[in-house]
């Protein structure tokens, strides 16, 4: 779970043009946010884009790899990686970047519907 340097500045330089670009160290792996908003992982020198049911297609189309923390089978299906031509165009890379960063941003508000109030 190593990052590059020159691999995060990389990746925040192709997201210019989604705002204010910043990482944050995250169990060996870097956080990616625009603002505040948490919208995608760097490990081993390779970009998660956060998804949902309607943009996942878009990665799966691409052959794209879901986020696998624990380096065996499972994985997170809200997080696949950025095909390399996507990477390397940071105008859709920004494309993709924006989308995500829509998703994450809708995902923060939704309130958990597994939590049962109580009557008073």
């Amino acid at each position: 779970m190593a990052v590059s340097n020159s691999f995060a500045d990389f990746v925040v330089e192709q997201l210019d043009g989604c705002g204010d670009i910043t990482t944050r160290p995250m169990f060996g792996a870097l956080g990616v946010y625009a603002s505040e908003v948490f919208f995608a992982i760097i490990d081993d020198d390779i970009l998660y884009l956060k998804t949902d049911a309607t943009t996942r297609p878009d990665f799966e189309r691409e052959g794209s790899e879901p986020f696998r923390p624990y380096g065996d089978e499972r994985s997170s299906l809200h997080y696949f990686s950025v095909p390399v031509s996507v990477l390397e165009d940071a105008d859709a890379l920004c494309v993709w970047g924006r989308k995500a960063i829509a998703v994450a941003a809708a995902a923060r508000t939704v309130k958990p519907s597994s939590k049962k109030r109580r009557p008073r």
